[in-house]
């Protein structure tokens, strides 16, 4: 019967699904909220391509594709659309992989825009060494991008060895315009720049700016992870007694079930939700004290209905024994703690930023705690003055004078409508005095001048309409302006 009515019948006339026939449906935004109206069609193609891309911006593993309850939701949305199994799935991502690499080396061929470069190594504890290597730049819309590069084993830490492997990751890409490189403050990184530098400026005239004078740039994020974790390098007994408690609690699920017990029965509004620090990142013990400090009523209430914690008190840890449970000192302390570490955390925050431009907020992070550390220098809590006295010294050897810092995230801020010249100045004038700032001054602008007369050399005039004709500014805008000489030695 079938057979007739699709093939002999001539009468009979089977519905024909057009894929070209557009349905009016609801569009979500970009943003991932709310949606709009629009025109849509049904396609396989772009609905397989959709489900690679769920799988890598929400993280998922590939046999999340093959889960029963995934298949009858495709199923009820839409019959027609066969779920991909994990290993087709797995094809279509490394096939989405190469056709955005390509796109991406296309990019950076045909645009020849100047990348910025951060880079770091660990050692994993399998004692694998790895590198990755991520590129910065600004599209054709003015949005800052960034994209991972390599992801992949290294030979080891030396200098050569991360220079190298740099400059067959910028080889492969096709990039040969550096702007900066950043990194952290070990040793062979200054060596692995040096490389990189003399790599760059071989390739080309203009591969790195005034001949890689200004490509090392120091992780700002790590100088302040340094000088933060030199104050609590010894650290409080008050600290350690906190961190001891943290610990037992989330030891096991019974004693985190029995804690957010305590928390429900002191009416603190909060659901047992507490930090333990860890050694690396300074500010996981910011975080643990002020978790902590907010529950110290369910701490104190554990320590009086579970025996257990006192027990877990008196044994040893390691051949030490431990500190005892926190005492009313040791809350105060803590509080202490997070009030002088609060602008520092929040400072990281701001300067760990990815998806945003931070170079032009370096210099007014660096004011806010240059400033901080000279106020708390004469603190008369003698805890809060000796952790000042060691912060000090690692921030004058890092940061302290311009030869200690990239001066190009001062000029960021010059070229900062908001701040120019007068605010880095008057900054100047407080902190080292007028002689000194006059000094300073005049080597940013003999650096601004530098940078545009390289501009000039590399890539010509520049030309600027005015209401009445054309004008055509050649090697020298400050020539032009007011005079280059005038520009270098006139206060402001």
């Amino acid at each position: 019967m079938n057979t007739h009515i699709r093939k002999r019948c001539k009468k009979y006339r089977p519905p024909v699904t057009d894929s070209r026939q557009t349905f009016f449906v609801k569009q979500p935004n970009v943003e991932g909220a709310g949606s709009t109206l629009g025109n849509s069609r049904f396609s396989a193609e772009e609905c397989r391509k959709a489900l690679t891309e769920m799988l890598i911006l929400d993280e998922l593993p590939f046999r999340f594709v093959e889960n029963w309850g995934f298949r009858k939701f495709c199923f009820a949305m839409n019959p027609r659309f066969d779920v991909p199994s994990r290993r087709t799935i797995v094809r279509d991502l490394y096939k989405l992989y190469v056709e955005e690499r390509m796109k991406l080396k296309k990019y950076f061929k045909s645009s020849q825009v100047r990348v910025c470069l951060t880079t770091d190594t660990w050692t994993s504890i399998q004692n694998i060494n790895y590198m990755v290597v991520t590129a910065h730049f600004i599209d054709y819309d003015w949005q800052l991008q960034k994209r991972t590069l390599s992801f992949s084993q290294i030979t080891d830490h030396t200098g050569e060895s991360i220079g190298r492997c740099i400059g067959k990751v910028l080889l492969e890409w096709g990039i040969d315009k550096i702007f900066t490189i950043t990194v952290d403050n070990a040793t062979a990184n200054a060596v692995a720049i040096g490389y990189m530098s003399r790599k760059l400026n071989s390739w080309r005239g203009d591969g790195t700016i005034l001949e890689g004078k200004y490509l090392h740039l120091r992780c700002c994020a790590h100088i302040l992870n340094l000088i933060v974790s030199d104050g609590l390098k010894d650290l409080h007994e008050s600290v350690v007694a906190i961190h001891n408690a943290v610990k037992y609690v989330k030891s096991s699920p019974s004693r985190l079930d029995r804690f957010k017990r305590a928390v429900e029965h002191e009416k603190l509004g909060n659901d047992g939700f507490v930090v333990l620090d860890v050694q690396t990142p300074w500010n996981s013990t910011y975080l643990m004290l002020e978790s902590a400090v907010k529950l110290r009523k369910a701490f104190e209430r554990m320590e009086e209905e579970d025996g257990h914690c006192v027990l877990y008190f008196k044994d040893k840890e390691g051949d030490e024994k431990r500190i005892s449970p926190p005492l009313l000192n040791d809350w105060e302390n803590a509080k202490v703690f997070i009030h002088f570490l609060s602008t520092f955390y929040d400072i990281t925050l701001d300067l760990s930023a990815s998806l945003h431009v931070t170079s032009n907020i370096y210099f007014k992070s660096w004011c806010t705690i240059f400033n901080q550390l000279t106020s708390l220098s004469t603190e008369r809590d003698s805890l809060v003055s000796r952790m000042v006295v060691s912060m000090k010294q690692k921030f004058d050897k890092y940061w302290k004078g311009l030869d200690k810092t990239n001066n190009l995230l001062i000029i960021a801020v010059v070229l900062d409508p908001r701040y120019k010249f007068g605010y880095v100045k008057w900054r100047f004038d407080a902190f080292f005095g007028v002689t000194q700032s006059h000094s300073m001054i005049s080597s940013l602008k003999e650096v601004l001048v530098n940078l545009y007369e390289y501009y000039v050399t590399q890539y010509g005039s520049v030309s600027v309409r005015s209401n009445d004709d054309m004008s055509s500014f050649g090697s020298g805008l400050a020539e032009t302006f007011y005079g280059k000489e005038k520009f270098r030695e006139d206060s402001l």
